[in-house]
Parts: structure tokens; C-alpha cells; sequence
């Protein structure tokens, strides 16, 4: 079974950026998930953007944020008649050194836990952080590799991102929230992916915490804080997505897939993918074929 999990060399590509259109891509992106922090910038036709438990379409202007580890999947409405920019990056190496500015990661950490800060903006919601300016900055700047390239890609994302996070300021986010300890956090992380590689099997919520060292409790509360949901929720989610991926890419029927993806039975398989995406397999499945 194939994980979600996308490698990215972020040691020698700490930045990715480049347009998508009709002309280069034709099938829309897998769920997915990543160490990146993602931005998509929608330039015309429709896009359906999921992030997890949200869902939302970009117009032309529109504008998503994914944050690092979050599963999300981008495809067209009209797969003829579309185009959008993608910035992928690793949010550690953004360094600011003045002493008064928090990190932009802990910013976008705080961010990232609370319901005020939302990761999908229409267009005039968007529209003084000139993102057609910054997206074709940075895909040119790492197209060409002029000399300093990386210096003005990283002050174009500080800058995209500083107008973010006022955003999310003027919407409510308080950015002195605290967040978990940089270790539970790291603890945490790791066991999604452990959540990602072994989704197939049995996993009970109790031995996830004692393979973090945490007691239930502590386990719980701290998982929820991070993703929003809570760890079985999680579990759930991640088996959704990868039964959406055979469903989509495969004549799998759903016995098969009910067993690949970690359902006990076809009956379990169809009751917690109809709560997450509305319809049933067979429902969502035909939808995609009618609409691909």
C-alpha cells in the first residue's frame, strides 16, 4: 500500500516553486502530505482545495495555505481550462535574526492550532499580498539561478508570509498562545508518520502514546492541540485518504480496498467515508469519473 508521505530533499531543495496548468499536468494531486509548508496560488479556471477536514474551490485570485504535515490534494474543476502556482519550502530555514521578532515557524505553529487563522482566502481577501508578483518571483528566481537567487526568494516568502500571519492577526489569532514543547511536538510528528506507514494494521490509540513515552491523556491533549482532531480521528482520516487514492487510481473493488487501507469490512469502509466526504465510495467514485 503506498503511503501519502511525499520526500522532498529539503536539504538541498529547501524551496520549490512552479506553475501547474492543463498543458503540464493533467490528473489532479494525490493526497498527500509533506515536511513542507505549501502555498497555492490560483491563476484561472477552478480548484477544488482539500485540506484535511476542509474543503474549499479557488476563483482566480484565490489563495491556500497547507502547512507542514497536513494531507491535502488540489484538482481542477474543468481539467481543460485551469492554472495555478505552487511554493513549497521548508518554514525552518525562513531565519529572521531580530531578537523582537518571533520565529516565523512558531508563528505559523501558533496559527496552525487555532480555528481563527483559515488556510483558504478568496481573492479580495488576498489582495494587497500582490501573489502574482510574489509566485512569479520565486519561480522565476529558482527557474534562472541568477546570482543571489535564494536571497530574494527567501525575503519574498518572509514578506508573503509577515502579510499572512497580519491577516490572521486582524481575524483574531493571538500569536503569544502557547504551543506544546518543541520535544512533545517532535514526538508527535513522528508518530503520524508511524500512523501513515502502518494505517493498514490494527492501531489503538493507547499504544501510539506509549510509543511516545506520554501517558493517554497528556497523548491525546497534546495531538489535538497540534491536528485539530483527535488521534483516532486522524487515523480515520488518513485510511479515507488512502481508500480515495484506490478509488481513484485503481478497479480495486471495495472488499480489497476495505482490507489495504485498514477497515475491518467493506461496511466500515463505506460508513466512516461517507462521514468524512458526504458520499459513499461508489457515489465518490463515480462523481469523479463523471467530472475527470
Amino acid at each position: 500500500m503506498p503511503q501519502l508521505f511525499e520526500y522532498i530533499d529539503s536539504l538541498n531543495s529547501p524551496y520549490e516553486a512552479f506553475w501547474v496548468d492543463s498543458h503540464n499536468i493533467n490528473d489532479p494531486t494525490r493526497p498527500h502530505w509533506h515536511y513542507y509548508m505549501e502555498l497555492i496560488y490560483a491563476v484561472s479556471g477552478e480548484l477544488i482545495v482539500e485540506c484535511e477536514q476542509q474543503k474549499a474551490t479557488l476563483r482566480p485570485g484565490g489563495f491556500a495555505i497547507f502547512h507542514p504535515k497536513m494531507i491535502h490534494t488540489v484538482y481542477p474543476v474543468d481539467p481543460e481550462n485551469y492554472r495555478y502556482g505552487v511554493l513549497k519550502f521548508d518554514i525552518s530555514r525562513l531565519n529572521i535574526s531580530n531578537s523582537f521578532t518571533p520565529r516565523l515557524r512558531t508563528l505559523i505553529e501558533c496559527a496552525r492550532m487555532t480555528e481563527t487563522a483559515k488556510v483558504f482566502f478568496p481573492a479580495e481577501r488576498v489582495a494587497a499580498l500582490s501573489l502574482n508578483t510574489a509566485f512569479s518571483t520565486c519561480i522565476t528566481e529558482l527557474e534562472e539561478k541568477n546570482y543571489g537567487y535564494d536571497i530574494v526568494v527567501h525575503s519574498t516568502l518572509c514578506t508573503l508570509l509577515m502579510g499572512l500571519i497580519r491577516i490572521w492577526r486582524s481575524e483574531g489569532l493571538n500569536t503569544t498562545e502557547a504551543i506544546p514543547s518543541s520535544t512533545d511536538a517532535s514526538a508527535i510528528d513522528s508518530i503520524t508518520e508511524y500512523i501513515d506507514e502502518h494505517s493498514q494494521e490494527p492501531l489503538l490509540v493507547e499504544d501510539l502514546a506509549a510509543r511516545c513515552n506520554m501517558s493517554y491523556s497528556y497523548f491525546a491533549k497534546n495531538f489535538k492541540q497540534i491536528y485539530g482532531r483527535s488521534c483516532k480521528e486522524y487515523i480515520e482520516f488518513v485510511r479515507v485518504c488512502k481508500a480515495e487514492e484506490l478509488l481513484l487510481f485503481t478497479d480495486f473493488d471495495l472488499s480489497y480496498i476495505s482490507q489495504e487501507t485498514g477497515f475491518s469490512d467493506c461496511s466500515h469502509l463505506i460508513k466512516i467515508f461517507k462521514r468524512w466526504k458526504g458520499i459513499t465510495p461508489k457515489q465518490y467514485k463515480l462523481k469523479r469519473i463523471r467530472t475527470g
